[in-house]
């Protein structure tokens, strides 16, 4: 489990992939029953076309790999290049086997 003093501190940072490419920066948090349950970030330029143009995602916290100078997630829970986007209907954060599944963050166009 990520520790982290106060979600203001974290608010602002840059966002990389775990294979060290800029993704973003921490815009927001989802909070659900005082627990963090997602993270807001705003989509660098390089990866909006591969997001159909979508100004932020809601990345789930159980891909936050770690929280520091940099916040850092893993490239598994962004749509790959090849996938159809769409927006994921209902809340389906892991395949059929408990283990996490590709493409379960939330594209955000207006709100960013």
């Amino acid at each position: 489990m990520l520790k982290i003093k106060r979600i203001g501190e974290v608010l602002g940072k840059h966002v990389y992939t775990a294979e060290g490419e800029y993704f973003g920066q921490v815009e927001d948090v989802n909070l659900m029953d005082n627990k963090i349950d997602g993270w807001k970030i705003r989509v660098s330029s390089g990866f909006m076309s591969s997001l159909s143009g979508a100004k932020g995602v809601i990345i789930p916290q159980q891909f936050v790999k770690a929280i520091s100078d940099v916040f850092v997630i893993t490239k598994g829970s962004l749509p790959s290049r090849e996938d159809n986007l769409s927006l994921p209907s209902g809340n389906s954060n892991a395949n059929s086997n408990g283990s996490p599944s590709n493409g379960n963050s939330m594209m955000m166009n207006d709100s960013f």
